[in-house]
């Protein structure tokens, strides 16, 4: 498996997914697994492939942790496997699906506000769930309709924020629940690793009245699950195409 991250100049990021990774060898003993980044870290996903593929690998599962289906898992991670392809004709690539959405990851959410202090599915407790924001409408609908399901769970209310390219933001949702007369407002952080993102979305919320603001889901049980039933996945699809699912990496 290779596990594509998006990279951060942050060295707390690629400590956080090369955590998570350990986490999901955990699960499955003898799976390697193999980090790697879009931006700003080594490897790049095609070197990680490129020396797969000159040690003799036949086949790759490269599997996005990204957490919405955006720009990164549409145009940039299916250019750098066309490239590996052209270049490593015989190295079969499967390509997973991103981690999210995905119930594990609201399960992971509340276990992350649960290490904030905040009871899960607390009724006078509301929610902003904050995520990165993107260019493509499709990956904010995403989180509107996360936003929308995980109020059944029990809380007063929850609703979307994002850190960039979209509203509300993180501190405009925290003010319009508390106008709203939310007793508490916790925010949930729904990015995978810390970095710029994460700090700004913290200081914000705080400033603006929230009561907590959860640490990112990193390497947290649910993730590591997640990575590896995405990882079936797509050897399940492979072998309904009836591909090579032998020795997969």
């Amino acid at each position: 498996m290779v596990a594509v991250a998006h990279g951060s100049r942050d060295p707390r990021a690629a400590a956080t997914v090369t955590e998570l990774a350990r986490a999901v060898r955990a699960l499955r003993p003898g799976l390697p697994v193999q980090a790697a980044f879009l931006d700003h870290a080594p490897p790049a996903p095609d070197r990680a492939l490129a020396a797969l593929a000159g040690d003799g690998a036949a086949e790759a599962v490269v599997l996005p942790l990204l957490l919405t289906a955006a720009y990164h898992s549409k145009t940039d991670l299916p250019g750098v496997l066309n490239r590996v392809r052209a270049r490593w004709p015989r190295l079969a690539l499967r390509t997973a699906r991103t981690l999210g959405p995905h119930p594990l990851l609201t399960d992971a959410l509340e276990r992350r506000l649960s290490e904030a202090g905040v009871e899960p599915g607390d009724p006078d407790t509301a929610v902003v769930l904050v995520a990165a924001g993107s260019s493509d409408a499709s990956a904010n609908a995403t989180i509107w309709r996360l936003a929308r399901e995980w109020r059944s769970r029990g809380w007063r209310g929850v609703v979307p924020a994002f850190a960039s390219a979209s509203r509300p933001t993180p501190a405009e949702a925290v003010a319009a629940l508390r106008d709203a007369g939310a007793p508490r407002v916790a925010v949930a952080s729904y990015f995978l690793a810390p970095g710029h993102f994460a700090d700004k979305v913290r200081a914000e919320a705080l400033e603006a009245g929230a009561c907590a603001v959860s640490p990112v889901l990193g390497a947290a049980p649910e993730v590591a699950e997640l990575v590896v039933h995405r990882y079936d996945e797509a050897l399940a699809a492979a072998r309904a195409a009836g591909g090579r699912t032998a020795t997969a990496v």
